[in-house]
């Protein structure tokens, strides 16, 4: 009898559960295209064209990318010269010729000279090489703090004399 009860009970609940969640899907479909209008809106507002990196970014996900787009470029606490360096001294390590050409033209923009921009790049440069060396030859990374930190405290003790 609690058979009988139960199988029409489960398909039903399966139903309406597979129904509200079609629902939900479509409603969130339909918020996230005019998020997703707004936003390209707003970045052809911006830019006077609707850049091909964004149109490659999936559509529901284009609002929050856009947002933290926004946010990062921009006021910070870093100059903005200076992230588009050290976004130059990534993009130089990844390699990413798309990220090497916007964040040298955006350098420049923004005031950074030829030197700087081959400065960032030597900077990753040798980054990735100390961490090619150190990460190689397992140096343990406890250890490696506590080094650091007394080299450091060394270095500032020596210039307070100078």
């Amino acid at each position: 009898m609690m058979k009988h009860f139960v199988k029409p009970f489960v398909k039903q609940t399966i139903f309406i559960a597979a129904f509200s969640a079609i629902s939900i899907s479509l409603s969130a479909q339909e918020g996230n295209e005019q998020a997703y209008v707004a936003a390209k809106k707003e970045i052809t507002e911006m830019y006077g064209t609707f850049p091909s990196f964004f149109e490659a970014f999936p559509k529901y996900a284009l609002p929050g990318a856009w947002q933290s787009f926004k946010e990062l470029n921009g006021p910070g606490s870093i100059e903005q010269k200076n992230r588009e360096l050290i976004g130059l001294a990534v993009a130089s390590q990844i390699p990413c010729s798309y990220c090497i050409y916007f964040h040298t033209v955006s350098a420049k923009a923004m005031g950074a000279t030829d030197e700087e921009i081959k400065e960032a790049v030597a900077q990753g440069a040798m980054v990735r090489h100390w961490s090619t060396v150190i990460n190689g030859a397992q140096i343990d990374l406890e250890e490696f703090k506590i080094e650091f930190q007394g080299m450091l405290n060394y270095m500032v003790e020596k210039s307070k004399t100078q």
